[in-house]
C-alpha cells in the first residue's frame, strides 16, 4: 500500500511517502523553492516522493491532506457569529486559504497527468492537530504513550492532548483559537523586535543572556488553569478577528498580535534593527521561562491523567528545545519522543501515518530515527557537475577524506559537509552541516559573522557521539534529531567553548554508528585526533533553506568563507 502525505497552503508546505507503512522519502517544499517556510502547494516536494518510491501517481492509494474544513465546524460557526461586529480580516485570509485547499485535485491533475475524478477517490483529510500526534507517536518506539500537540493554531484548534495505543490515537481534550501557546510566543517574538515568521527561535536563543525578571507580568497574560490547559488575558493581544494571517507569494506572515496593553506593561517594543537592551533580553528569559512552565503543566496533567510513563510531542512549540530538555526530569515521564520534523513540515508525515494506522488500522512500522529522507547525489553526478563549472577537485575514499576532513578542521577550518539524503525538518543533522572544531573559541563569532551572517547571540550545536554523551552532558538521553538542549558539565565549558551556550547548555545531537554513519565516523576521527568526540554543527546555509543540491552547496562555499566543501567524496578547497 502507497500513500502520500501532504502539508499544502500552509507553512512549511512539505510531503511524504509511505510503502506498506515504511517512510521512504520526506522533505519540506522550500529545499526546492529556496524561500523559507513556503507556504503554497508542494508540486516539486510531490514529485520528489514520487520518484524515490519508484511509483505514479496512479499507484498511490491515498493521498492524505493535513488540514479537514469539517474539523469543530461548529465551534468555528459560534466564534464567528459571535463576532459579526467586527472587522473580520481574519476570516476573509480563511476563506481564501480554503478555497486553495479545495483546488487540490486540480494541482495534483496538473503534475501527474490524472484527471480530478481520478484523484478524489484517493484524498483523503486529516485534521491538523491529529495528524501532528500521529507523527509523533506512529514513529516513537512506544507501544502506549500520552501525547500533546501544541503550536499556533490549526483547524481552529491550537492545543491537543491524546492517549496512543497500539495503532490507536484516542483525543481526550482539545483547546480552540485564539487562546495559544503559540501565538502567546510569536506576540512576545514581534515585541522584541524579530518580525519575519519562523523568528521564535530567536527569542529563544536571546534568552540565556537575560536574568527571568518578569515571570509575574507575564502570567498576569497567560494563565494556567486548575484542569491541566491554560487560558490568557486577550486585552494585551491584537483582536483576533483583525490577525492576518497572509501568504502572499506563498511566504507565510503575521500581523502584530501584541496590544497596546503589552506595551503599557513592558514599555515600547523593540523596533526591528534597535539596540538589544537588557531588558529585553530579560524579557524574552522571563517569557521562555513561563513557555517551558506551561508546557510542564500540561504534560504533568496528562501524566496524572493517563498514568503513563512515556509522552511524544509536536507542534511548532514542540521545537521549543530548552523546555524539551526538562520534560523528563520535572515530570513523571521516562520516555520521550519528538519527531524530527515537529513543525508544521511533520504534518505531511502525520497524515499518512493516521490514515494508514488509525483508520485503515494497519500494523505500525519501526520507530523512527533518521530523518534523512530528502534529495541526494551521487559521487559520478557531482563530479559531472564540477567538471561542468570548472572546479577544481579531489575524489578520495572514505579513510583519506576523514583524514582530510579533521585537518582541515584542527587548522582551524570551516567545513561545509555535503553527506548522504538531505534531514527532513528544520535541523541539520550532519548531511547539510556547516562543521567547526568546537574547542575553537573564535569559532562561534567567525561563523556569525563571515558565514551564517546573523545575529551574535546565536548558539551553534554539539555533534556528540552517542556513547559520550554522559562524559560532557549532565542527562543522557537520546537526542538524534537535536531537540533538547542539556547542561554541559561544568569542567567541560573550557573544553568546548564554542559549543557551550552562555548558560553553560548545549543543543546536543546524539549521533548514532547504525542511524549516521559517515557523520558518526567522521566524529569518531576528530576524536582520535583530539581527544573530543564532539563536533561543532550548524545547517547547511546562509540566511536561506537548507541547501537541498550540489550547486546551492558549492554557491554558498563561494560566496562565504568556509575553508573547504565536501560533496559526498569530492573536496573543494580554497
Amino acid at each position: 500500500m502507497t500513500i502520500l502525505g501532504i502539508n499544502a497552503y500552509h507553512a512549511d508546505s512539505s510531503a511524504a511517502i509511505f510503502v506498506n507503512g515504511e517512510m521512504i522519502a520526506a522533505t519540506e517544499e522550500e529545499r526546492f523553492r529556496r524561500i523559507k517556510h513556503w507556504a503554497g502547494f508542494p508540486s516539486e516536494a510531490v514529485k520528489f516522493c514520487l520518484r524515490e518510491a519508484g511509483v505514479s501517481l496512479k499507484e498511490v492509494d491515498y493521498v492524505c491532506i493535513g488540514r479537514d474544513p469539517k474539523a469543530k465546524r461548529w465551534n468555528k460557526v459560534k466564534y464567528v457569529v459571535g463576532n459579526l461586529g467586527k472587522k473580520n480580516t481574519l476570516l476573509a485570509d480563511r476563506i481564501k486559504n480554503s478555497k486553495k485547499v479545495a483546488s487540490i485535485e486540480t494541482e495534483l491533475a496538473t503534475i501527474s497527468g490524472l484527471s480530478e475524478e481520478e484523484i478524489k477517490p484517493k484524498i483523503k483529510n486529516v485534521e491538523h492537530h491529529r495528524s501532528h500526534l500521529a507523527s509523533a507517536f506512529f514513529a516513537s518506539p512506544f507501544d502506549e504513550s500520552a501525547i500533546l500537540s501544541i503550536d499556533g493554531s490549526g483547524d481552529f484548534t491550537t492545543t491537543m492532548i491524546a492517549v496512543g495505543r497500539g495503532n490507536q490515537i484516542e483525543v481526550l481534550d482539545s483547546m480552540d483559537f485564539p487562546v495559544s501557546a503559540g501565538l502567546f510566543y510569536t506576540a512576545f517574538t514581534q515585541y522584541l523586535g524579530f518580525p519575519h515568521y519562523g523568528d521564535e527561535y530567536k527569542v529563544m536563543g536571546l534568552a540565556p543572556y537575560g536574568e527571568p525578571k518578569y515571570v509575574e507580568q507575564v502570567k498576569q497574560i497567560l494563565k494556567f488553569e486548575d484542569n491541566g490547559l491554560f487560558s490568557w488575558d486577550e486585552t494585551y493581544f491584537a483582536e483576533p478577528t483583525a490577525i492576518k494571517l497572509g501568504y502572499d507569494n506563498n511566504i507565510p506572515t503575521v500581523s502584530v498580535l501584541y496590544s497596546e496593553k503589552m506595551e503599557t506593561l513592558f514599555g515600547k517594543a523593540r523596533q526591528h534593527g534597535e539596540e538589544l537592551t537588557q531588558h529585553h533580553k530579560d524579557i524574552a528569559a522571563s517569557v521562555q521561562r513561563v513557555c517551558e512552565e506551561l508546557i510542564i503543566h500540561l504534560l504533568n496533567h496528562l501524566q496524572k491523567r493517563t498514568g503513563l510513563k512515556n509522552v511524544c510531542i509536536a507542534g511548532g512549540v514542540a521545537q521549543n528545545s530548552v523546555a524539551n530538555g526538562k520534560v523528563l526530569s520535572r515530570t513523571n515521564f521516562e520516555h520521550l519522543y519528538i519527531p524530527s520534523a515537529g513543525h508544521d513540515a511533520g504534518i505531511s508525515m502525520g497524515a499518512a501515518l493516521y490514515v494508514y494506522n488509525h483508520e485503515l488500522k494497519q500494523p505500525r512500522g519501526k520507530a523512527i530515527y533518521s530523518a534523512y529522507t530528502g534529495s541526494r547525489f551521487t559521487n559520478e553526478e557531482i563530479e559531472a557537475y564540477l567538471k561542468e563549472r570548472g572546479i577544481s577537485y579531489t575524489r578520495m575514499d572514505d579513510d583519506a577524506l576523514y583524514d582530510k576532513v579533521t585537518e582541515k578542521l584542527i587548522e582551524p577550518g570551516v567545513v561545509g559537509w555535503f553527506s548522504g539524503r538531505a534531514e527532513f525538518g528544520p535541523r541539520a543533522l550532519g548531511a547539510r552541516s556547516i562543521i567547526a572544531d568546537p574547542r575553537n573559541a573564535k569559532a562561534k563569532d567567525l561563523l556569525n559573522a563571515k558565514i551564517k551572517r546573523r545575529e551574535s547571540f546565536r548558539p551553534f550545536a554539539p555533534s556528540i557521539l552517542k556513547e559520550y554523551t554522559g562524559d560532557y552532558f549532565t542527562k543522557v538521553e537520546d537526542v538524534p534529531f537535536m531537540e533538547k538542549v542539556f547542561p554541559i558539565k561544568p569542567e567541560k565549558h573550557k573544553e568546548i567553548p564554542a559549543v557551550t551556550h552562555v548558560d553553560g547548555t548545549g543543543r546536543l545531537q546524539t549521533v548514532m554508528k547504525d542511524v549516521s554513519p559517515r557523520y558518526w565516523a567522521l566524529i569518531d576521527r576528530f576524536r582520535e585526533k583530539t581527544g573530543v568526540p564532539i563536533l561543532l554543527n550548524t545547517s547547511f546555509n546562509e540566511n536561506e533553506p537548507i541547501v537541498n543540491t550540489p550547486e546551492e552547496a558549492l554557491n554558498c562555499f563561494l560566496r562565504t568563507q568556509m575553508d573547504m566543501l565536501v560533496l559526498e567524496n569530492c573536496v573543494i578547497e580554497r
